[in-house]
């Protein structure tokens, strides 16, 4: 059985849950070693707009790389921005096989605006939500996601589907090759 490695730029329990459950749903056929590492994001707990959220991927996947060889370097991040539509809650993922790079985005959860409020205040989503819905560590289990959904989505749900889409350049290599 061939063998993958994967680092994830984060420890949290459902950035490794997603990347492992995407991973294992496009390489069924393989024996997967998906861990992961703590490193710096380089941007704000809570970033506040797209062009941040993005770039925390984007520096989680280096530091990975710095760090650790493995077949692939995942990382998904998590931020909020007011769009024309309003303010919502979205992440960015970031894939990269050490010589090729893909970065890919879930959709946008619209986020009330009391929420979005007390972010612009400096709070963090997780404890906001915490705080509203009366859970713990909320951003560790279901996020703002299953907590505004009634648990028919998830934060990890986002990411997979999120991280699945961001393969297809390296699941058909020849048709992105410019």
């Amino acid at each position: 059985m061939q063998r993958l490695t994967i680092v994830v730029g984060s420890t949290n329990p459902v950035k490794v849950a997603a990347v492992s459950g995407a991973f294992t749903a496009l390489f069924p056929d393989y024996q997967l070693d998906c861990q992961g590492m703590s490193v710096a994001s380089g941007v704000a707990a809570q970033p506040m707009s797209e062009a941040d959220t993005r770039l925390g991927a984007l520096n989680r996947v280096e530091a990975c790389k710095a760090v650790r060889k493995a077949d692939y370097y995942v990382a998904a991040e998590g931020g909020v921005d007011c769009f024309v539509d309003g303010p919502a809650t979205f992440a960015y993922v970031v894939i990269s096989d050490g010589q090729q790079r893909s970065v890919g985005r879930s959709a946008n959860l619209p986020i009330p605006q009391p929420v979005w409020q007390a972010l612009q205040q400096g709070e963090e989503l997780g404890p906001v939500m915490d705080r509203l819905f009366g859970e713990t560590n909320i951003k560790h289990k279901g996020g703002a996601i299953g907590l505004l959904t009634n648990g028919r989505e998830t934060r990890q749900s986002a990411y997979h589907q999120a991280l699945v889409l961001a393969m297809a350049p390296f699941l058909h290599a020849a048709l992105y090759a410019c």
